[in-house]
């Protein structure tokens, strides 16, 4: 193996890890005796300068693979094509996150916890680019066992160590369920490499296999944790609603981004209709649970996170109607999605932060009490239920019309016009967040305070949404490019 080709591939990962060993050394070197928010704000600065620099790193990389010994039978990774689209996604949106720490109290521990971050967002940079079995698992544990720390950071909350405790549970599960699938597309292969799995389970012996249906399946429900698609999604209500807010926008956003663009991979590989299959059952079941669930909660952070299962369920539509327009319509759909769901969890931890409660009632007024936050929480939630001319709607537009185009079938039919209704259904719910804070009275009329530059990243994303949506092509052409050059 050429040791320098592959540390030129590895680039941004090295510059996000030299970021997280940074942040530590001047925290705690440096930095211990200085106000909490002095430290928050010199750690998400250095941090964000890692996100950065490894965008920036990404930029000369161009499409290559990187193998063992030079062969395609031994790939490892890949840099440009949708791999890059999705890194860079992974990127900004990391840098957005530590943003939202700057208006939190969680924990004096802001060092170590942008350090987490970092090398979570590292195990999502790895994933995206993976081309071998191995590299995927070691990339998806670096990811997860970031997520299960973050979750449990606040460590006065009960909630917050509940939720981490029911996430690293499930996810214990979800790894042992993916690495049984692994080790029978290894034995079926002879090779961790994916062309090599491809090559194996299309011949005919092993596509009989009955077998192959057991390595599918447990393949799905260890990456179906990891989506919080239905019915691996029962740690998500609980994480999203104990978790630090900026670590629940981390995970909803992020750990959404890499593991969405692994599935591309693995659908890519293993394209044969009996993966389509199961993607369809589990988009379905999805929806279903996801916006039934919605409807019953009385709080936005659970709300938030039945939400996320429902577009789960939207986007496997995608994955189960596989093709190159649907590829692209997917990943203008998670990083849309991702960047909308930030701004979310950011004015839901400022409001928590005031009233005390991400309860219904704590938006009561939100309009009076600060007219700009009001209005950032209008346009995020107005995406999310897909209300055009917001770039929800265009992402779901794009989505539906790109599983129709690839197989126009009446099962596709029927799943496209059973997401649809489910997207008006998802109206209602966010409808009830938005009467709260602009037609209901508030108990309390005291102003609701936000650090200056959480709120001016919580109006950029809200522009983001609204440009993006009035101008959809500009991302679009972007994603259409990359994708193609892979």
């Amino acid at each position: 193996m050429n040791y320098a080709d592959l540390f030129r591939a590895m680039l941004p990962e090295t510059a996000l890890e030299i970021a997280a060993l940074l942040v530590v050394v001047v925290d705690l070197a440096f930095l211990r005796k200085a106000a909490l928010n002095t430290r928050a704000a010199i750690a998400a600065l250095l941090g964000i300068v890692g996100c950065l620099a490894g965008v920036w790193l990404m930029q000369g990389q161009g499409v290559a693979t990187f193998s063992v010994d030079g062969t395609p039978g031994t790939a490892l990774l890949v840099t440009g094509g949708y791999a890059a689209v999705a890194q860079i996604a992974i990127l900004i949106l990391t840098a957005f996150t530590l943003v939202l720490l700057l208006d939190s109290r969680f924990t004096r521990h802001v060092g170590e916890y942008v350090a987490v971050v970092l090398m979570s967002a590292t195990g999502g940079l790895i994933i995206c680019g993976a081309q071998d079995l191995l590299v995927i698992f070691v990339g998806l544990e670096l990811l997860s066992l970031g997520l299960y720390i973050l979750t449990a950071f606040a460590k006065r909350s009960g909630k917050s160590a509940e939720g981490a405790l029911k996430y690293y549970l499930f996810g214990g599960m979800s790894a042992a369920f993916l690495l049984f699938g692994f080790s029978y597309l290894y034995g079926f292969a002879g090779s961790t490499n994916l062309q090599e799995v491809f090559a194996a389970i299309v011949a005919p012996d092993v596509s009989s296999s009955p077998l192959l249906y057991v390595a599918l399946v447990a393949v799905a429900a260890g990456l179906g944790f990891k989506v919080a698609a239905f019915p691996f999604h029962l740690w998500a209500p609980d994480a999203y609603e104990g978790a630090p807010a900026p670590a629940a926008a981390f995970i909803a956003s992020v750990s959404k981004v890499a593991s969405f663009a692994l599935l591309i991979t693995i659908t890519a590989a293993i394209l044969p209709s009996r993966w389509s299959l199961l993607l369809v059952i589990l988009a379905a079941a999805s929806m279903f649970a996801g916006n039934l669930a919605a409807l019953a909660q009385v709080s936005v952070r659970r709300l938030l996170a039945y939400s996320a299962i429902a577009h789960a369920g939207y986007m496997l539509l995608g994955l189960a109607y596989f093709s190159d327009r649907s590829r692209d319509a997917l990943l203008y759909y998670i990083v849309t999605y991702a960047l909308t769901t930030i701004g979310a969890f950011g004015v839901v931890g400022v409001v928590e932060r005031a009233t005390g409660t991400d309860r219904f009632d704590g938006f009561l007024g939100l309009n009076k009490r600060n007219p700009l936050l009001a209005a950032v929480l209008l346009v995020l939630f107005l995406s999310l239920a897909g209300i055009p001319p917001l770039v929800g709607f265009w992402a779901k537009f794009n989505l539906f019309a790109a599983v129709l185009t690839t197989h126009a079938s009446g099962l596709s039919f029927a799943l496209v016009a059973l997401a649809v209704g489910f997207s008006a259904v998802s109206l209602y719910y966010y409808l009830q967040v938005l009467k709260r804070a602009f037609v209901m009275a508030p108990t309390d009329e005291s102003r609701i305070k936000v650090d200056p530059v959480v709120m001016l990243v919580l109006l950029l994303i809200a522009a983001a949404v609204v440009v993006l949506g009035c101008f959809p092509a500009l991302l679009q052409n972007w994603i259409g490019i990359a994708s193609k050059a892979f």
